[in-house]
This record gives structure tokens, sequence and C-alpha cells, in this order.
């Protein structure tokens, strides 16, 4: 009887996962990413009225959209990595996320503390990524090759899309026209 109830609760570990990344992830990353994409292409219209969009603009918007896919496809790299090894992270985080007033001060000491290889380097890596994406969106602004807001927007359109679509094949979408 031990492994029906062990098979059942990764069962719900992993619907629970499931649940907090469509939530709080994917939805969260296609909004954003909608929203600097339409910033992104205004601003570029805007350039192109006012004729300072040239051969340039069109690279450095570019690379600053691939530079963004790069890195929310390695932050979404990570993410998978967890929900494959540790699902109860996520699911952790869902039941914390749904809990009220003072069972959310007794969820949070119980939340699972992750241990792996390179867990030290995981806040690094991101400051770096996002002073990584922060120093393109400068130096193509001040370089005159992009207006502030598309050079700003663009990489985390790319960012949140690039997540967005890493995620697609793990987690498919549910809803009534979703197959399962």
């Amino acid at each position: 009887m031990g492994k029906v109830i062990t098979a059942k609760r990764k069962e719900n570990e992993v619907q629970l996962a499931e649940n907090y990344i469509r939530t709080y992830i994917l939805f969260p990353s296609g909004l954003l990413g909608l929203l600097a994409m339409v910033i992104g292409i205004l601003a570029l219209v805007y350039q192109l009225f006012v004729e300072t969009y040239d051969e340039w603009t069109f690279i450095t918007s570019s690379g600053l959209m691939a530079a963004g896919i790069v890195l929310g496809w390695g932050q979404t790299r990570y993410h998978r990595y967890l929900f494959h090894k540790f699902p109860e992270f996520w699911a952790g985080r869902m039941r914390t996320s749904s809990a009220r007033g003072t069972q959310r001060l007794k969820k949070v000491s119980a939340e699972v503390k992750l241990r792996h290889a390179g867990r030290s380097l995981v806040p690094v890596a991101y400051v770096l990524g996002i002073m990584g994406l922060i120093g393109l969106s400068a130096w193509s602004f001040s370089s005159g090759s992009l207006d502030y807001m598309a050079a700003f927007a663009l990489p985390w359109a790319g960012f949140f899309w690039g997540k967005l679509f890493t995620w697609r094949r793990v987690i498919p979408p549910s809803g009534p026209g979703s197959k399962k």
C-alpha cells in the first residue's frame, strides 16, 4: 500500500508544480513579453518616422532580442532542471501562494531547501544576466543605433518570450481546446 500512496503523492506534487509554473511563470512571461514587444516595436516605428532607422538599427535590435532569448532560455533550462529533479520545490511554492494569513507564515518555514551542485552560483548567474541585458541596452542606446525605449524593451521581450516558448513542450497548455 505504501507504493500506491507514494506514487499518488508524487503525482500530486508534479500537478501542483505544473499549476505553479503555468500561473506564476508562463502567464506573466506571456503578458510581459507581449507588452515589451509592443513597446519595442512602437519605438522602432517611431525611429522609422523620424528617419533614424538604418541597417545598424535592425542589426542591434535583432541582437538585443537574441540576447534576451538566450538569457530566457538559460533561466528556463535551470527551472526545468528543478521541475524534473525537485518538483516538490515548485509544489511548495504553489502551496505557499495559496495559503492565507497565518497559514502562510507556517508554510514559508516549511519550504523545500534546494541542494544541488552549483546552487551557490545561481544568484551570481542571475545578476550577471540582468547586468548583461542592461549593459547591452545602454550600449545600443549610447551608440545611437536605437531609441532608448526600443533599447530597453526588446531584450526583455526576447527574455520573456524565450522563457514562454522554452516551457511549451514540457508543460502543454491546459484548457478547453488543449490536448493532454
